[in-house]
């Protein structure tokens, strides 16, 4: 049987313009996944935009001066989605969620956000880094100022002060996401190079009641979740971070294979994180 999984957006998400939640629940139950939590994106941080050429979902939302201003999240309309899609699909376990994007920056418009919803999940989550007082970038941009083993080390030192300083989220989302834009001309991208990096952000992680996450947008290296079972890491969470219906669960064999490898093993019901054995 499949892992939940604990981190997928719908059309709610300011970056999912193929997202549907009512297609991704009817996937859901076609694949036989017992439970899904619906994390759409609440995004805070104003990026500033080096690329050329970006998407029509990110176009539409810069400034004259090339700034980012993300979307807020509906939170009206998206949980009365969920509500309804919790009516159409009995037999589906749907949580209610939430990704926050560098909350620790943001306390006071976080705060409201929870304070207003309920979300039964809530990710904690790095997306861009800070270059100056005044200047953010998102990770794939900074790749196009800055070396690239700089933005990981950067990234993973940001992911360490959002573990330290935020204590809103339960679950820590993709802490491989620099991987998903690592420049070709950069060679191999090799986890090991960036070992201390990583066991620092762990450890700060471990010494919490929080879970990492195990995001399948692309395989996370074993050695992160080895080093996560040496930290003394409690909890696993699997997300395939779908932002359309056909990426739901993508990658989920292999990844709990591998999760079971170094140490983990699923909770009593398939509903629960994943747990140290």
């Amino acid at each position: 049987m499949l892992p939940s999984d604990g981190h997928v957006h719908s059309q709610w998400s300011w970056d999912a313009p193929d997202g549907s939640m009512e297609r991704t629940c009817a996937r859901a139950v076609e694949i036989g996944l017992r439970s899904v939590a619906f994390t759409e994106h609440a995004d805070f941080t104003s990026w500033t935009v080096l690329a050329a050429r970006v998407p029509d979902h990110v176009r539409g939302n810069v400034t004259p001066a090339g700034v980012f201003l993300p979307p807020e999240l509906d939170v009206e309309g998206y949980l009365g989605n969920l509500r309804r899609c919790r009516d159409r699909f009995p037999g589906l376990r749907i949580l209610s969620g939430v990704e926050l994007s560098e909350p620790h920056w943001h306390a006071r418009r976080t705060a409201a956000l929870l304070d207003q919803s309920g979300f039964d999940r809530v990710l904690g989550s790095v997306h861009s880094i800070q270059t100056s007082d005044t200047r953010f970038l998102a990770v794939d941009q900074a790749y196009l100022e800055f070396p690239a083993a700089g933005v990981v080390r950067s990234y993973l030192a940001e992911v360490t002060r959002l573990v330290e300083m935020c204590d809103t989220f339960a679950v820590l989302a993709h802490i491989d996401y620099p991987v998903r834009y690592w420049p070709t001309g950069a060679g191999t991208y090799d986890p090991g190079l960036f070992e201390e990096d990583y066991r620092q952000a762990l450890a700060a992680l471990a010494g919490t009641s929080r879970a990492l996450e195990v995001n399948t947008r692309i395989p996370l290296h074993p050695e992160i979740v080895r080093w996560w079972h040496e930290a003394g890491g409690e909890a696993i969470a699997f997300g395939s971070d779908a932002h359309d219906p056909t990426a739901l669960a993508h990658g989920f064999a292999d990844a709990a294979a591998m999760v079971e490898a170094q140490g983990f093993r699923p909770g009593q019901d398939p509903y629960r994180l994943w747990r140290r054995s």
